[in-house]
């Protein structure tokens, strides 16, 4: 019996043995799963906002001093989401989520520039993007163009006396039409000159500054000390109350909120759509990076209409969703007038 009982102690020993020695690897993987970082960034749907409605209390898209029109429905927006510092385990996990994409570290964040260079990049093309839907949008309402006023460098001659927004419209008693009749004036002082500006402000009363201009190594003459640019320019003031959204890709859907908000009618007729698309000042709409991951979000959001840049049609349909219908954009005025082609049950250019 003794016998007996010393050689099963010692089978159940060797089987005890056996698994652990077999867990070693298993627990070994785990942990690599757990710690162990991949140098990839996963791309997949981000959030969506209705730029006709409201994010933490303020309006998306905020016109104050303008004679704005109710609205209804959606024109949403659409963000890619990133992330970063992935270990194995999550980009395992994320991979075979199906509705994720893993893609090599460095396409994302050049090894040249650091992540807040790039970060920051990201955000100077997002408030370039608001400036441009801005412009874009009162072009098409036909909003007569000015010298306007971009950027005040602070400290700077102009610091306190000109601000963004700005439209100057006359140099010494000298009108001023376009850029050029204002840099041609500009270009007959020197340093130290005094320059008297007629300027427009939105929201408040026309006014006039005194500058003494600065001097800078790019020019023999005067400085101003501000960035300007022919542009649209309407006496009320478009903020754009969207934070650590990165890039210009919004600017489409922000300037179909502007002529939304500014004009009579539903240009949606109340359904919901969104869509992506950058967009200069003169309304030309341009491809975006991570379509399908946008109309994916846009889907999960309930939009049934996506609005898609003519350059990313090929892309798009690629993944197309039966759900959604896919419109082509090539301008401003052919998203207001495709929309509007919807709203009364016509077709519009499609993917």
């Amino acid at each position: 019996m003794h016998a007996v009982r010393t050689s099963t102690v010692v089978a159940v020993n060797r089987r005890i043995s056996t698994l652990l020695v077999a867990l070693v690897p298993i627990v070994a993987f785990g942990a690599l799963l757990a710690v162990v970082t991949v140098p990839y960034v996963s791309l997949g749907p981000g959030p969506t906002f209705d730029t006709l409605g409201e994010v933490d209390g303020k309006q998306v898209v905020d016109i104050k001093g303008g004679d704005v029109h109710k609205t209804s429905g959606h024109l949403n927006m659409t963000t890619v989401s990133q992330r970063d510092d992935l270990t194995l385990g999550q980009a395992l996990t994320l991979w075979m989520s199906g509705t994720e994409q893993l893609v090599p570290h460095d396409l994302v964040y050049p090894p040249d520039k650091s992540k807040d260079e790039i970060d920051k990049a990201n955000n100077t093309d997002f408030k370039n993007s608001e400036d441009s839907a801005e412009y874009a949008a009162l072009g098409y309402l036909k909003y007569p163009s000015a010298v306007t006023v971009e950027t005040v460098t602070s400290p700077g001659p102009s610091a306190g006396k000109l601000q963004p927004g700005d439209a100057i419209d006359g140099v010494n008693g000298k009108p001023v039409a376009n850029l050029d009749q204002f840099t041609g004036l500009l270009k007959a002082t020197k340093p130290g000159d005094q320059v008297v500006l007629d300027y427009r402000r939105k929201n408040a009363p026309a006014g006039v500054a005194t500058v003494t201009l600065g001097t800078n190594p790019d020019r023999a003459y005067g400085y101003l000390g501000v960035g300007v640019r022919d542009a649209p320019w309407a006496p009320f003031s478009i903020d754009f109350n969207l934070a650590n959204i990165g890039g210009p890709s919004a600017g489409l859907m922000f300037s179909l909120a502007v002529v939304d908000k500014l004009t009579t009618g539903d240009l949606n007729d109340g359904k919901f759509v969104a869509g992506t698309g950058t967009i200069d000042p003169e309304g030309k709409v341009g491809s975006i990076g991570g379509i399908t991951h946008k109309m994916l979000a846009a889907r999960e959001a309930g939009a049934t209409v996506f609005l898609v840049p003519a350059d990313n049609c090929d892309e798009a349909k690629s993944a197309h969703d039966a759900a959604l219908q896919l419109v082509k954009v090539d301008t401003l005025t052919q998203a207001v007038d495709s929309l509007h082609k919807l709203s009364a049950g016509g077709e519009p250019p499609a993917c």
